[in-house]
Parts: structure tokens; sequence; C-alpha cells
């Protein structure tokens, strides 16, 4: 796929997945512009004294939830990136229409503002928590994911077309536990909620990648699933503060003690290659079923959960990725 003369809009692009994809496109594929869609104009006014200023790039002031204005800002749009969302599971916990408002509502305007701006692929960032939800949010990511995913019915005269990738815990994003961590760190006591809990876990750049690569694949319908290592998370609380004294506090409403990137239901019309899992949809007279002939199918009863997964990280492998955020939380320059 040549980006070199693709418009690609990222909704939600000042956070830490939208920055990282603007600095990787721009560096790697050269695309003719980028558009950074987002409501908070303090954000963008810090990308621009950050550095983030570069020719190719535009920043549009504008919320998921306007409709309209989506429309317009995807005026000669090839590809939209939408990572816009709230995600805080507390907050979506607490303000259940705004989660809503956000995360559905603003997906369902995101997918029909793509349509009739004639936007040739959108890829929606899903997450494990939309896989049999404990959580408000887990459950307005998964009706998200079927808005993307059946909306190719109705784009099915047209060029555009939808898919999703879900993944794991982004090591470091904005709001995870690693800042969390290292701030607990220096008052010597980590706090987690169950000494039995695992995650799944890729870094920002791993995650980035994927994306690019998924939009460069996808033929619409896809749910793109990467294979990546589970950590337990005491094992992160070591490998972040090994001298730290660990407290266990309990499990917090919504909160699961292992989460899902492929369920067994999934796992019946889902294919899996070398990286990763394709999973097809169920029903769709507008889909070829063309990824069953690039990889193999699943065994039945299968799932992909962070605890039966095959690739670990132990204490020394999760110092690796937290590396580089350690560095940042003493330099002062960590999103928290």
């Amino acid at each position: 796929m040549d980006w070199t003369n693709k418009v690609v809009l990222i909704t939600g692009g000042t956070g830490s997945f939208g920055k990282k994809m603007l600095k990787t496109l721009l560096a790697e594929k050269n695309p003719k512009k980028v558009i950074i869609f987002s409501r908070d104009e303090l954000k963008q006014h810090e990308m621009r004294v950050a550095g983030y200023n570069d020719p190719r790039l535009r920043y549009f002031i504008g919320d998921v939830r306007d409709r309209e204005r989506l429309v317009r800002a995807m005026h000669g749009v090839d590809i939209v990136v939408h990572a816009a969302a709230l995600k805080q599971v507390p907050a979506c916990e607490y303000n259940p229409m705004e989660a809503i408002k956000t995360n559905i509502i603003g997906t369902s305007n995101v997918i029909e503002a793509a349509l009739d701006a004639g936007v040739e692929k959108v890829l929606a960032l899903s997450t494990d928590k939309a896989v049999s939800p404990a959580n408000l949010y887990g459950g307005t990511k998964l009706v998200a994911e079927k808005l993307v995913i059946q909306s190719n019915a109705y784009a099915a005269g047209t060029a555009t077309r939808y898919s999703c990738v879900r993944y794991g815990n982004v090591v470091g994003s904005r709001g995870s536990i690693v800042p969390l961590f290292l701030k607990q760190r220096q008052n010597g006591k980590i706090t987690i909620t169950d000494e039995r809990m695992t995650r799944f876990w890729l870094s920002l750049e791993q995650g980035v990648h994927f994306v690019i690569n998924c939009i460069e694949q996808m033929e619409g319908g896809e749910v793109f699933v990467p294979k990546i290592p589970s950590t337990k998370v005491v094992d992160l609380a070591r490998a972040i503060a090994p001298h730290a004294q660990i407290e266990i506090i309990g499990i917090r409403p919504g909160e699961k003690l292992h989460e899902d990137l492929l369920s067994d239901d999934e796992a019946r019309h889902s294919i899996e290659l070398d990286t990763m899992y394709v999973v097809q949809p169920a029903e769709a007279s507008w889909f070829g079923y063309s990824w069953k002939d690039k990889g193999s199918p699943l065994p039945e009863g299968f799932s992909y959960t962070s605890d039966n997964n095959s690739e670990w990280l132990d204490v020394e492998g999760i110092k690796k990725y937290i590396a580089p955020f350690e560095a940042d939380f003493v330099n002062g320059t960590l999103e928290g």
C-alpha cells in the first residue's frame, strides 16, 4: 500500500496512541497529510509546542459526538483511525451516559461521517475489555465493535470499509497502571487488587505498527487480534518497585481477574496467523472470507485469555518494556 498520496485522520489524536501513530506515519510512511481530530485545544497546543508541527500535519478541534463536525473534518480523507474514547473504568462507571455518548454514539458518528465523505478505510481501536465485558467501558466498546463491523453491510455498495483492532494494555499509556506504580514506588508501597491477576501487554510502538499493518491488509469486517505476552500484575509491581511493600486491596467493581482477547464463540469463525488472530464476521454476505486461505482454523473450544497465554513476561522481561517509561518518569515527561 502506498501512503504517499493518502490523507489520514486520527480521532483522539492528542492521546498517547495518537501521538505515537502520528510520529510513526510521518517518519515511516510519508502520507500526504495527517489530521489530528480532538476536542481539547490545550492538548493540541501542547503538541505543537512539543514539536508536532510538521507541514503535513493539521489540527482540527471537534468532538466525535458532533457528526456534522466529523463530516467536515473527513472531507478529502482516505483513512480514519478511530482512537477517541472514554476509557477510564471508574469514570465510565460513574458517568455511564457520557461513556455511551462518546464510545457508542461517537463511533456511530465516525462510521456515518466516513461513509458520507467517501473515506476508503476506517480502523477502530478496541480493547480486551470488550470480550465478555464486566464493566460499562467494556460494554460500550463491545457495542462499538459491533457497529463498526456490521456497518460494512451499509457500505457494501461503496468504497468504504470498516475493521477493528483489539488488543490489551499498552505499557505506559496515559492513565495506565505503569505511571501509577512509578508514583507509588516513591512512597514504598504498591497497591494491587488481587495477586492472581493477569493482563495482556504490548508497547505503544507495537500497537501502532500493528494498526498500520492491519490498515494495509484489511478488506473490511475483520477484528484483528495480535499475539502479545501476558504478565502477572504482581510481577509488574516487583519489576517496577522490587523493594516496595505490596498491599492487596481487593478487586474493584467491574474488574476481572483475567482478560480475554478472543472468546471460544468467536474462535469458531477466526483464523490463526503467525503474529495474530483474525475474527471474521459470523454472518456477512458482503465479506468473502478470503482470510481462511491465509491462516489456520482454531480448534474447538479455543479461547485466548491472559491466563491461558503461551507467551509470558517474567520480571526481567517486564523491566525491558518499562525501562523507557522509567526514564520519562524521572525526567518528568511521562503522562500520568
